[in-house]
């Protein structure tokens, strides 16, 4: 079970965004990060050193050997973790609901993007895909899902080349089940 210092940091708009950026780019100096985010150093410090604490990024060496630099990298990749988790602490499944409030908003908005954006040059060939399915299982059987999900999704990335000099733009991808009714 995840920590819910961990969920709450990764949940935050920008560090989530920072999260992402590491995910894309790996080990990355602050300035860096900053620009590409369009935010102050300073703001990106801060965050970064919220992630530090929950244990999601870590400082990583200056390869440069300039030491007036801060370079970081993740510590972990993703996490995976449900608001039934914390069912026996009130405040936790407060913040644990929020936060899974604040990812779906994230994961729509960025759906809602790419639909307003998809006719621009950088998307020329690219389209998004739906897929859904309505289906019996257990709560075992919904975690079983998950990982295989995940282990899905860790072999095809682990499967390209980023160096064959194929195009490539950053995606995102997500999924969720859970109980429903017709």
């Amino acid at each position: 079970m995840e920590d819910i210092s961990v969920i709450t940091a990764v949940h935050h708009p920008l560090r989530r965004r920072i999260f992402d950026y590491l995910l894309l780019y790996g080990t990355s100096q602050v300035t860096a990060i900053a620009r590409a985010l369009d935010s102050q150093v300073g703001s990106i410090s801060h965050h970064l050193r919220m992630l530090e604490r929950a244990g999601v990024v870590e400082r990583a060496e200056d390869t440069t050997g300039d030491r007036r630099t801060s370079w970081w990298k993740l510590a972990r990749r993703g996490m995976s973790w449900s608001t039934d988790d914390f069912e026996d602490s009130p405040a936790d499944a407060l913040l644990a609901r929020e936060a899974e409030r604040q990812g779906i908003r994230m994961q729509i908005e960025r759906l809602q993007r790419w639909r307003r954006r998809r006719g621009e040059a950088v998307y020329g060939e690219y389209d998004a895909f739906n897929t859904e399915r309505t289906a019996w299982a257990s709560p075992d059987e919904i975690r079983d899902l998950s990982e295989r999900v995940r282990r899905v999704l860790d072999e095809w990335q682990e499967s390209i080349d980023l160096d064959d000099g194929r195009p490539r733009v950053p995606i995102f991808f997500f999924s969720h089940a859970f109980p429903t009714a017709p």
